[in-house]
């Protein structure tokens, strides 16, 4: 009988570390663990169709920073993002940046463009260079349709 006692609290313990690593993976994963402070920076996109908040921004390939608010602006009927970029991360200020896919299948990513200005973004300004996401459907419809072929 104390065996099975000895047994069980063992295998409960088990279980009780995966889950509270689980929980920290998790947590780390979402950006909850991260004390390294950034900068952020504003774009407006007609579709942002894809991405939301916690969405990637990389710059060749490479993750440096993340969506951190996606808002539609009543006014102009756009889609208003906050773009969080890691410290130490200068982006120069004729940037241009887009909504990529990563395939067909695969999700979508927020890419910035390098310009070649020798002056970056100060925090808080806007990339007012943006390309929104381009639905799949709709080129596909256009493709079946014929409508893509005509000048």
């Amino acid at each position: 009988m104390m065996r099975e006692n000895r047994t069980e609290t063992f295998v409960g313990a088990v279980v009780l570390v995966a889950a509270l690593g689980f929980g920290l993976f998790a947590a780390k994963a979402a950006g909850f663990g991260n004390t390294a402070q950034g900068y952020d920076l504003t774009a407006s996109f007609r579709s942002v169709e894809g991405i939301t908040t916690g969405t990637d921004i990389r710059l060749a390939g490479v993750k440096i920073g993340q969506i951190s608010d996606l808002t539609l602006n009543p006014d102009t009927f756009r889609a208003d993002v906050t773009l969080s970029f890691a410290q130490g991360i200068a982006i120069p200020n004729d940037s241009a940046v887009a909504i990529a896919s990563e395939g067909v299948l695969g999700g979508s990513f927020v890419e910035i463009v390098p310009g070649g200005s020798f002056d970056n973004f100060a925090p808080g300004e806007e990339i007012e260079d943006t390309q929104g996401a381009i639905s799949l459907i709709s080129l596909l419809l256009k493709f079946v349709t014929g409508d893509g072929n005509k000048p």
